[in-house]
């Protein structure tokens, strides 16, 4: 029984995404030029970065090169050569922050606009609360409209930038790692094994093994998120109904039960807020354990060929650099876990706002038929 209220939920939490997605890309379609433009501006911005971060990863090698070999003329050449190398970075990361809030910007306004010219048509935002209450999406819509859709709009494209940055660097750092590591010597059974690309290998296997437990364990994180907001929603719907205007104090009625209801959503906040941060912890363990272990783990794999003399320390730094370049591209999932659950929680709360709006526009249509 179990396993089909899973799949169930499986269905309909992507059946809301699929809602979701029908509206907010409209806001593209509608957009097209602008959309275009903005969308290659940014992806350049991407490509620039990732050369620098390139450039930085070979002024790493030289640097500990001419470290090794105390020169000094190597390393005062090396310190004029970060100055438009660190110049460039900070330049591009300030560029990109406001392309991407421009993006974030631009499709909060269109969705925002979307949805609510369609909740106050036919005075709607009054009709949601006549609804049958099986029908989600009619709780707490000012929260939905002024929240939830700011989230839904602005972690997309923060996502999918970092995601496209991921792979563009992945496959970038990979080549460093096959080239400049090269292959390794390993013993076994008193037989010499060659493993071509062994830093490859390791850093697939490693970030494999911290992604799948960053599931494993993170797993619930979307339901409590949604839960968590919805309590919030509704706690915030609980203070807003003090507010009767223009009647005195003593002439206001049902105060008790009102203040009974406000302290009981409370409650339910700091519940589901005590259950985020549980998952939150353990998510941490899993994030910050990655943050602390990603560089040994690198270090390790390269020293063998250090200690050998096979590899100087220019390019030990490298490779190793390069290792936890590609470990945190690899690991875009633990990275963007908890805002991936927010995203998910927030479109899935525009969605179901979406589809009740759905259901009134039916009747509506229902009751035009009808008349004629």
């Amino acid at each position: 029984m179990r396993f089909f209220q899973q799949i169930a939920l499986i269905v309909d939490q992507k059946q809301l995404l699929a809602r979701f997605w029908k509206t907010a890309s409209q806001a593209w379609r509608d957009r097209k030029a602008w959309a275009t433009a903005l969308a290659t501006f940014l992806i350049s911005i991407t490509l620039l970065q990732l050369l620098v971060q390139v450039l930085l990863n070979l002024w790493n090698r030289n640097f500990f090169d001419a470290l090794e070999r105390r020169d000094a003329h190597g390393l005062w050449l090396q310190a004029l050569l970060f100055v438009p190398l660190a110049a460039a970075s900070i330049a591009l990361a300030a560029t990109a922050v406001w392309g991407r809030m421009t993006a974030q910007r631009g499709w909060r306004e269109t969705v925002t606009r979307n949805v609510v010219d369609r909740w106050l048509e036919n005075d709607r935002y009054r009709k949601l609360n006549h609804l049958d209450h099986f029908v989600r999406g009619t709780e707490n819509p000012e929260y939905r409209i002024a929240v939830d859709i700011r989230v839904a709009t602005d972690a997309p494209i923060d996502l999918v930038l970092a995601f496209i940055s991921s792979i563009l660097t992945s496959l970038t750092f990979f080549g460093v790692l096959w080239s400049v590591g090269g292959s390794i010597d390993v013993v076994i059974f008193n037989r010499i094994l060659t493993i071509p690309g062994y830093l490859v290998i390791g850093v697939i296997v490693y970030s494999s093994a911290v992604s799948t437990l960053m599931i494993f364990i993170g797993h619930h994180l979307t339901g409590v998120i949604e839960r968590m907001n919805q309590a919030e929603a509704e706690f915030r719907a609980a203070v807003d109904a003090f507010r009767e205007e223009g009647v005195p104090e003593e002439k206001k009625t049902g105060n008790g039960d009102k203040r009974r209801t406000m302290w009981l959503r409370l409650q339910t906040v700091l519940l589901w807020w005590r259950e985020f941060c549980g998952q939150l912890v353990r998510t941490t363990l899993v994030s910050h354990g990655n943050l602390l272990l990603a560089p040994v783990v690198a270090w390790f794999l390269c020293a063998p060929k250090f200690l050998s003399g096979a590899m100087s320390l220019g390019e030990l730094t490298q490779t190793a650099a390069a290792f936890v370049t590609v470990q945190g591209a690899f690991n875009w999932l633990v990275d963007n876990y908890q805002r991936l659950a927010d995203w998910r929680s927030a479109a899935h709360r525009v969605a179901t706002l979406l589809n009740a709006l759905d259901e009134l526009e039916l009747k509506e249509s229902e009751q035009k038929a009808a008349a004629q």
